[in-house]
């Protein structure tokens, strides 16, 4: 199946009007901040972006929010299953940039569902976009803190897998408490994904790969998929994005990571 390109700005004047001051932005899809101040204002990963929306990701957050968004408000518990309308395997994707990817991947694979997560509101109403052009029914998006959604909003053993792909690295020092692979975050992880469930990660920052490779290897819930213990290749169903392409012209190393969660039981006693 054929994924359009992303959208490309428009005029947009017809999406245009003046609000009110407190008026959402778009009254029937994303909250500027849905979880508001019910938990605590923890040191985030992410750096909200602003940027334009062009008219076309506009209409898709109007018309299709209510039938595919969610809003992270930390105050459910989602059914995964009532989410989707059946019960195949939920992936949960962390922070999808515009979409392109996260259309692709489930045009491939339709059996599979997945959730996808970003604060970024072209990028949501892009992926909306996507999935509409192309009759994509498995895509659910995501909107807010993927933290509140892992602790308060899914159970335990409810994910397959979790794909973090091009995380922001935090490059100055100072900054790498904000990294999102932590071992606290990798425990949450742990918890939300089924035993043999798959951890992917990808990065074209090589010091942020290495950190990841480091506590990833030391976790005790998780085990490298690559007998050597090292990177893997990227695998066919990760596409080659745009901004992965324009990173290797420019001579970035991109790595990958597959991590599988391991049973308790299974847990090596030397590495507790």
């Amino acid at each position: 199946m054929n994924i359009p390109e992303a959208s490309h700005p428009t005029r947009d004047s017809a999406v245009r009007r003046h609000r009110a001051k407190g008026e959402p932005r778009f009254p029937d899809g994303p909250k500027a901040d849905p979880a508001g101040s019910h938990f605590e204002r923890r040191i985030r990963s992410f750096q909200p972006r602003r940027s334009r929306v062009t008219a076309g990701q506009a209409d898709a957050l109007q018309r299709l929010w209510p039938k595919w968004g969610l809003d992270i408000d930390g105050r459910r518990v989602l059914d995964l299953a009532e989410l989707f309308g059946n019960d195949h395997p939920v992936v949960l994707e962390i922070g999808f940039g515009m979409g392109e990817a996260t259309a692709r991947m489930a045009a491939a694979d339709p059996d599979t569902n997945i959730l996808a997560v970003d604060v970024h509101t072209p990028g949501q109403g892009n992926l909306l976009n996507l999935a509409d052009q192309a009759g994509l029914g498995n895509v659910r998006v995501a909107n807010g803190d993927a933290i509140i959604l892992l602790r308060e909003m899914l159970t335990p053993d409810s994910l397959d897998g979790l794909r973090v792909f091009f995380p922001d690295p935090w490059p100055k020092k100072r900054h790498h408490k904000r990294r999102l692979i932590q071992p606290d975050f990798l425990t949450l992880a742990a918890s939300r994904l089924r035993p043999g469930g798959i951890l992917h990660c990808a990065t074209d920052w090589v010091p942020y790969a290495e950190q990841m490779l480091e506590v990833l290897t030391a976790h005790t819930d998780f085990e490298n998929t690559r007998p050597d213990g090292g990177f893997a290749p990227r695998p066919d169903f990760r596409p080659l994005t745009r901004f992965e392409g324009q990173g290797l012209d420019k001579g970035h190393e991109v790595n990958d990571l597959l991590f599988r969660r391991v049973p308790h039981d299974d847990r090596r006693a030397d590495r507790r």
